[in-house]
């Protein structure tokens, strides 16, 4: 996947997303353009395709199963995502647990079981055009920010924004450690798997909707 992806953190953040009414506090460290692109209408689609992506495999992307079963057993041996003993934690330097606390009274809390609960994270809020789900541990609270965005044809394209607030210097070095693996190979592989998965999608939808003008 060309590194053309990535987006400078103020291509993302410039634009007027709702998410910035309630994390002016979160700093953005990483925003890539999807490969994703479609109507205005086909948001939902994008979340289900992110909602339902495979887990890198070995034969995908070995590096990335790597790191992620590397990350897995830190997190175990150091205690990070525990949070059955510890119970929810605030938002660092905050008193609130979860974004959902400051969402303004025209921001509907996302179901419980919606988009992003499969994978751990809590869903925050679903629009039209923006989703935001976050996820807590003993290192940084984060937000994964999805938006459909407009281009100039009128059609429109998937961008991912990552959101994170520190718990501390250990925090802050750990994400400098791993940022080049998460560039140069964690970020790539996923954005290779969300290529394939909705293409898939974008087709099996293409294919009933010609099976319906058939009936007709």
């Amino acid at each position: 996947m060309s590194m053309k992806s990535r987006l400078r953190p103020e291509t993302h953040s410039a634009l007027p997303w709702r998410l910035h009414e309630i994390a002016s506090d979160f700093q953005l460290v990483d925003a890539w353009a999807l490969p994703a692109e479609g109507s205005r209408d086909q948001f939902p689609l994008l979340l289900s395709t992110v909602a339902n992506l495979p887990a890198p495999t070995k034969e995908e992307s070995p590096a990335s199963a790597a790191l992620f079963e590397i990350r897995r057993r830190l997190g175990k041996r150091f205690g990070w995502d525990d949070s059955k003993s510890t119970g929810p934690l605030p938002i660092p330097g905050c008193s609130e647990t979860t974004l959902r606390q400051r969402l303004p009274a025209d921001l509907v809390p996302a179901s419980d079981d919606g988009f992003g609960a499969r994978a751990n994270f809590r869903p925050v809020f679903v629009l039209d055009d923006e989703a935001a789900v976050e996820v807590s541990n003993a290192l940084l609270h984060a937000i994964l920010h999805l938006g459909w965005v407009e281009q100039h044809d009128g059609t429109y394209r998937g961008q991912m924004g990552i959101y994170v607030k520190h718990r501390g210097a250990k925090s802050r070095l750990y994400m400098q450690a791993i940022a080049p693996f998460r560039h140069l190979i964690v970020y790539p592989s996923l954005l290779r798997r969300i290529r394939k998965s909705w293409d898939a999608a974008v087709a099996e939808v293409a294919s009933a909707d010609n099976t319906q003008a058939v009936r007709r």
